[in-house]
């Protein structure tokens, strides 16, 4: 997990109480409904008759988008498939967890004292607890209480997220907020308290985070599930005249197609989304795009899509339902209907996406009809889309162009009908990168392309988010993926029509080949690799 998103984790972090009366799933359920932003499974007595527990909060926590946490105990936590662990000074060592959980685990690490941060070693590790900060009835082991100027100290030694612990409670929980905690770690206020829930909502409160007010349950019903699915993807009527038959069939049946053209793509919850980055109707919106560019880039006009969903078992139906919802608006936005699919249980979300069109012209564009001499262009700004996943990586919030080109490709029919009026014969978009999908072009064709970009290439928001970062604007433009704009090659003639009608920037001019496939490009220059959570 990202640092900054951690961080916002962290503010409201409940710990289960294996003390109390009433048993730890209905102590989460509380604390979660109440705004618990991550979860701690603590129970010193576990032993394996106490998985099924650690595993039904799990996937409370995993449909309510909540990270949960397993006490002292890496080899737990891998085996119930946690978000990470937690480690007291006499527990296995922050190196040894990762090692264990892998690098996309979340490690944390009790530290009391600088003497104790002295010999811990927390480069491997996401943030630190520390405390007691004040006197607690919980632990009956606990060290002396360091109070808040203690936790201060801490905080100015510490260059990672703190999280303070012990006897925190909604009447001094702002205190330590105030000392510079990251958030604030609570058992007994919540767990031990006349109304669990009541007593969750004042730290909320007090933490400054949201109060869902109930929790969102794992999916569990697959035939209801999929009625409630096809009665979002219906609710377009219009567009359902592209179907003798729809969704709901065995099979769809679609109208007589002349030229039909079939495209897919897959997005994959880890690798091209995360689900902390994007909300569930932003990935739906973003897969349609990323599908039917294809279709753009072959001069067809979307007629229908098709999707194959994973689901974890452990992930909120509403998840699903939001999901969809971005798909069918994303979809009516080109006139495509949703046509069917298949649902079925994943260990990650993924969508499989199947689009059929038909081609708008009688000829069919290639990536190896590109000639010597012609010409190479694009149709709009390249390097933002990575910029904004850099953006997400980094947690920055100043950077809402590149985000928003990151989140909300677009499918450019509108550059391809110009193109096809004006015969351009080769066209690829811009998945891989600029450096990628050329050398695609090149490789096909047998030519090599001499990159002389014109300035007028590079947009301002590119530059402005490199200026920010210090980051390099050749580096971004060539080798940023996912911008899905229009790459193409023609005669100079040619481009002279289409300047008429669309605006597009010269990137080079294609050569007979001499050895290599492109010439001029950038130190490091090279093709995307798809992996939002890399």
């Amino acid at each position: 997990m990202h640092p900054g998103i951690l961080k916002k984790k962290l503010r409201f972090y409940f710990i289960t109480d294996d003390g109390a009366t009433i048993p730890p799933v209905r102590q989460v359920e509380a604390a979660i409904s109440g705004g618990a932003t991550v979860v701690q499974y603590r129970n010193k007595s576990f032993c394996p008759d106490s998985f099924e527990e650690a595993d039904t909060i799990r996937r409370l926590c995993r449909a309510n988008s909540i990270p949960f946490v397993i006490n002292d105990d890496p080899v737990l936590a891998k085996a119930v498939k946690a978000d990470g662990v937690h480690l007291g000074q006499s527990d296995t060592s922050p190196a040894t967890a990762r090692m264990i959980l892998g690098d996309a685990a979340i490690v944390g690490v009790s530290v009391s004292t600088p003497s104790e941060l002295e010999k811990t070693d927390i480069g491997c590790c996401d943030y630190v607890g520390t405390g007691p900060v004040f006197d607690t009835a919980t632990k009956k082991d606990s060290k002396p209480t360091i109070g808040v100027e203690g936790l201060k100290d801490m905080v100015r030694r510490v260059p990672l997220p703190v999280v303070a612990i012990g006897g925190v409670t909604h009447d001094n929980a702002s205190m330590c907020l105030e000392a510079g905690a990251a958030g604030i770690a609570v058992i007994s206020c919540v767990t031990r308290s006349a109304d669990p829930f009541e007593s969750a909502c004042s730290l909320a409160r007090v933490c400054g985070v949201n109060m869902p007010g109930k929790i969102c349950l794992p999916w569990n019903d697959e035939f209801g599930l999929i009625d409630r699915l096809l009665a979002r993807a219906a609710e377009n009527k219009e567009l359902h005249k592209a179907l003798k038959i729809g969704a709901g069939d065995d099979a769809a049946v679609l109208n007589s197609l002349k030229a039909p053209v079939v495209t897919t793509d897959t997005q994959a919850q880890n690798v091209h989304f995360r689900l902390d980055w994007q909300t569930p109707v932003e990935v739906g919106r973003k897969a349609v795009a990323v599908t039917l560019s294809d279709m753009a880039a072959s001069y067809a006009v979307p007629v229908a899509i098709f999707i194959n969903l994973a689901l974890p078992a452990d992930m909120a139906e509403s998840v699903a339902l939001d999901l969809y919802s971005g798909i069918v608006d994303e979809a009516s936005t080109y006139g495509c209907v949703v046509a069917g699919g298949n649902l079925y249980t994943g260990e990650r979300l993924e969508i499989n996406m199947f689009g059929i069109g038909e081609a708008m012209t009688g000829f069919y564009p290639s990536r190896s009809n590109v000639k010597p001499g012609d010409e190479l262009y694009c149709t709009g700004c390249l390097g933002l889309a990575r910029a904004g996943l850099l953006a997400l990586r980094e947690g920055r919030n100043d950077c809402e162009q590149a985000v928003l080109a990151f989140k909300f490709p677009r499918a450019r029919f509108d550059a391809a009908k110009v193109l096809a009026d004006c015969g351009v014969m080769s066209v690829t978009d811009i998945s891989d990168g600029l450096a990628g999908d050329a050398g695609h072009l090149a490789a096909a064709s047998g030519v090599t392309v001499c990159f002389d970009v014109d300035n007028s290439a590079y947009c301002s928001h590119l530059l402005d988010f490199c200026e920010k970062t210090g980051s390099s604007p050749d580096e971004l433009f060539f080798s940023g993926g996912e911008d899905y704009e229009l790459l193409f090659a023609c005669p100079p003639e040619t481009v002279e029509l289409v300047k008429k009608s669309l605006p597009v920037y010269r990137l080079g001019k294609c050569v007979p080949y001499d050895g290599v496939y492109l010439r001029n490009t950038p130190p490091g220059a090279a093709s995307f690799q798809h992996g939002a959570g890399s």
